[in-house]
């Protein structure tokens, strides 16, 4: 249990504010226009980070056969599908790296979007999720948004495809 002097620490540190010790000015007043009048600036900045933990796939990522033209009698097979540009964060549910240059993102609506990673980024780097800062529009678009991963390294997306599964 903390001690008396520990709780009332942070509060020590603030009396000097509380207590208006500090300089004293004193503002004209406004019916005096020969003095200026005092002006201050506040600059409020805000920025939001949108952090997406790993999440496992649906089923096992060597189940998961992508079509390449073979003829493979095992399992379902899926497809990537084209998409937009962009991808609203707030859908994001989870991610998995599939290989070297994709995401798997796992959607709260069940679905799955491969994200491909600029040229020079692995997707191992993101298997512990990652973080993007959350835009006006609070989409992820191809070109303009970066993703940051645990560890560090930062990568832009240059495609998203949805997966559907075909066959089964």
């Amino acid at each position: 249990m903390a001690s008396l002097s520990q709780l009332l620490a942070p509060f020590v540190v603030l009396l000097p504010a509380l207590a208006g010790v500090g300089p004293a000015r004193e503002l004209a007043p406004a019916s005096d226009p020969l003095q200026p009048a005092s002006a201050q600036q506040v600059t409020i900045q805000q920025r939001v980070t949108i952090r997406i933990n790993p999440r496992p796939a649906p089923m096992p990522m060597d189940a998961m056969m992508f079509d390449n033209g073979l003829d493979e009698a095992r399992g379902p097979r899926w497809i990537e599908r084209k998409m937009g540009n962009c991808l609203s964060a707030g859908l994001i549910a989870g991610v998995q790296p599939i290989d070297n240059s994709r995401l798997l993102l796992i959607l709260n609506d069940r679905r799955l979007v491969t994200a491909r990673l600029e040229k020079g980024c692995q997707g191992r780097d993101f298997y512990s999720g990652f973080m993007v800062q959350r835009s006006d529009d609070g989409m992820i678009c191809t070109g303009r948004d970066t993703l940051r991963s645990r560890s560090g390294s930062t990568c832009q997306v240059t495609g998203f495809r949805q997966l559907v599964q075909v066959g089964g």
